[in-house]
């Protein structure tokens, strides 16, 4: 399995690569990515046939969609496929600060949440601009429900669909605007609440079906056999299946390091990187279209597709399922 190998979504005929490039980074995530970076990973990306980018505006405050869209300028159209998001109107905001949200030095415009049909179409509208792009492929619903949301959730959930959001995503992919629409987020609870109110194509799951957890199995199950592509994000789970102590954004709890150590004794045993097995897991199930890898730099990005790419032995796999390491009825990767 290569990078740049090409997978087709086949309801909407959207085409991505096995591995996507996610441009969180390229928004100074967590820290300040000079642009100079952020060129070399995306570079570094194409060079390796990655031809799949996802961004979104809250990314550095818009900056993510600004340097992507300056990366893209000079390329044929028909060579790419980008994702954006909407759900959050960037405002002017002299009062933004050094560090907001996870993000260093970001440009002067607040998102304020706004999942409305006027939201949708003011930060869709917005982003064309941004990107330099008519016609961006994907429109993620970016981070609705519980886990962002808590009490607020029932309030966002009813501009979704009573205010119109699903309206105007539906009416921007009949009129061509987009190829496919669906939800960005971290829990695919809220996924089936969706699948149940609009005709979705295509969402990206954020940490949920990863290598380390898949409690998402049966929902994943019935994205396949509905035909919802799947883009798989966060298989490292913040970080603590690449070498850092983070899960689900904070300090790792004691049974998901014991569980990760298991792993990782089964990974010494095969001969296998830790890595390689987590980005290759996602993309065995058939629902999962792609899987989507940050990087902040050239030597980054091309770790990660060194990892895609890794020869991991059949026997690998079987000695996870069976010390219960992968949930019964998970596909693997062959």
């Amino acid at each position: 399995m290569k990078a740049g190998d090409k997978r087709i979504h086949a309801r909407t005929q959207v085409a991505v690569t096995a591995i996507g490039l996610g441009c969180a980074q390229m928004g100074n995530l967590y820290r300040v990515t000079s642009y100079a970076e952020s060129a070399g990973a995306f570079q570094a990306s194409w060079d390796a046939g990655v031809r799949y980018f996802d961004t979104a505006p809250f990314y550095g405050f818009t900056r993510s969609e600004r340097r992507l869209g300056t990366m893209l300028t000079d390329l044929p159209r028909d060579s790419y496929t980008v994702s954006t998001k909407v759900g959050r109107v960037m405002t002017p905001d002299a009062t933004v600060g050094a560090m907001e949200d996870g993000y260093a030095e970001p440009l002067p415009f607040r998102p304020v949440f706004d999942y409305s049909h006027n939201g949708i179409m003011r930060s869709f509208e917005a982003s064309q601009q941004r990107l330099g792009l008519l016609a961006p492929d994907i429109l993620f619903v970016h981070d609705i429900g519980r886990f962002t949301h808590g009490e607020r959730h029932e309030h966002y959930w009813n501009q979704l669909t009573e205010g119109g959001g699903f309206r105007a995503l539906t009416r921007l992919r009949e009129q061509g605007a987009i190829k496919a629409f669906g939800l960005g987020v971290n829990e695919f609870e809220i996924i089936e609440d969706a699948l149940k109110v609009a005709d979705i194509n295509i969402c990206m799951l954020a940490g949920r079906y990863t290598l380390l957890e898949q409690h998402s199995l049966g929902f994943m199950d019935e994205c396949a056999r509905r035909g919802v592509g799947i883009v798989a994000a966060g298989v490292f789970n913040s970080g603590i299946l690449a070498g850092s102590n983070k899960f689900n954004y904070g300090d790792a709890p004691a049974d998901i390091v014991a569980r990760v150590e298991a792993l990782r004794a089964a990974c010494t045993e095969e001969g296998v990187t830790l890595q390689a097995a987590a980005l290759q897991f996602p993309l065995a199930h058939a629902a999962t279209l792609t899987v989507v890898s940050g990087a902040r730099n050239a030597e980054q990005i091309t770790a990660n597709v060194g990892w895609f790419e890794e020869t991991i032995p059949t026997s690998f796999w079987s000695r996870l399922k069976e010390r219960g390491l992968i949930a019964d009825g998970a596909p693997v990767p062959v």
